[in-house]
């Protein structure tokens, strides 16, 4: 029994080798029964190789979707960066702007009067000490600074120096009520008192009850004896509307400023006067009127009437 089973295992084995043998025979002289074995082979694996590309894709798709998020991600912050850093730029270069149209203004108002002037950037505005409406300016007594000197803009007057320190002064602007001065209807020589109220509008009085002011006057400063505390020609404002109440000894008149008194950024502080007042040279231009356009119509004539014979 054992010599039989061991006869047919030696059988086997010579019949696999033999077989093996036949096959290699066959594939190395081309004949195509291996490759019709090797395509049926891919074909019955087909099925199972597609069943494994869709379960095993979306966990490939995954880690690539997650790696090219990060990537993803880091560009984004950085062009969210260099959009801030741009952002930033042209505000400091609107900034820059403001400030040198300002320069170019103030200088061209005082370059006409022949105003000898300290630029100051404003670096803060509120109420201090017993004035109500001040700014402080970046320049005091290093600029050689000192108490009641006038304050002015490219628009016009801002106020008068109140204190002085050692880098910084203190001025109280023109809305502040307390704040009065003697100004002169351009073109005339009609004198009064100008006096603040808290906004950016005045108080006029005349002092002579001959005089008048109408709606449109532009006023400027009418100066102080030795230049302080104001200096004389700088345009303070215009008249909006007159009152004209009955009783009254001296006409009323209410006054808008020339200068945006709540938005201040650069101001010019006069420390000498010119040697002639400069009159009227400083006062704003009123815009030209707009043409006027007549425009005629041609009537069109009727037409004849038709005879029916």
């Amino acid at each position: 029994m054992r010599r039989s089973g061991g006869n047919r295992s030696r059988l086997l084995l010579v019949t696999l080798i033999v077989t093996s043998l036949f096959f290699i025979t066959l594939d190395l002289r081309g004949v195509q029964v291996m490759s019709g074995l090797r395509s049926g082979a891919q074909s019955a694996l087909a099925p199972f190789q597609r069943v494994a590309s869709s379960a095993f894709s979306p966990v490939g798709n995954f880690f690539s979707d997650v790696a090219h998020l990060g990537r993803t991600r880091a560009k984004l912050k950085k062009l969210e960066d260099q959009n801030a850093q741009l952002r930033t730029t042209l505000i400091a270069h609107k900034g820059l702007d403001a400030q040198v149209a300002a320069l170019k203004s103030v200088l061209d108002l005082a370059g006409t009067a022949g105003y000898k002037v300290v630029n100051a950037k404003v670096i803060s505005q509120g109420s201090a000490s017993s004035f109500s409406q001040t700014i402080t300016i970046d320049a005091g007594a290093n600029m050689h600074l000192t108490r009641d000197m006038t304050v002015i803009c490219g628009d016009g007057l801002v106020g008068v120096v109140k204190a002085v320190f050692p880098n910084t002064s203190l001025v109280m602007l023109a809305s502040d009520p307390s704040f009065h001065i003697g100004v002169r209807i351009a073109g005339t020589q009609q004198i009064a008192i100008l006096s603040g109220q808290g906004t950016d509008h005045a108080v006029l009085q005349l002092l002579d009850s001959q005089s008048s002011v109408k709606i449109g006057d532009a006023l400027v400063a009418r100066g102080s004896e030795a230049n302080k505390p104001f200096v004389p020609g700088v345009p303070v404002g215009t008249v909006t509307s007159v009152s004209n109440a009955a009783g009254a000894v001296s006409q009323m008149a209410d006054v808008k400023y020339y200068a945006h008194l709540n938005s201040l950024g650069l101001v010019a502080v006069v420390i000498q006067a010119p040697a002639t007042d400069p009159r009227d040279a400083l006062v704003p231009k009123a815009p030209a009127p707009a043409p006027t356009v007549t425009i005629f119509v041609t009537p069109t004539p009727s037409p004849s009437p038709t005879t029916t014979k």
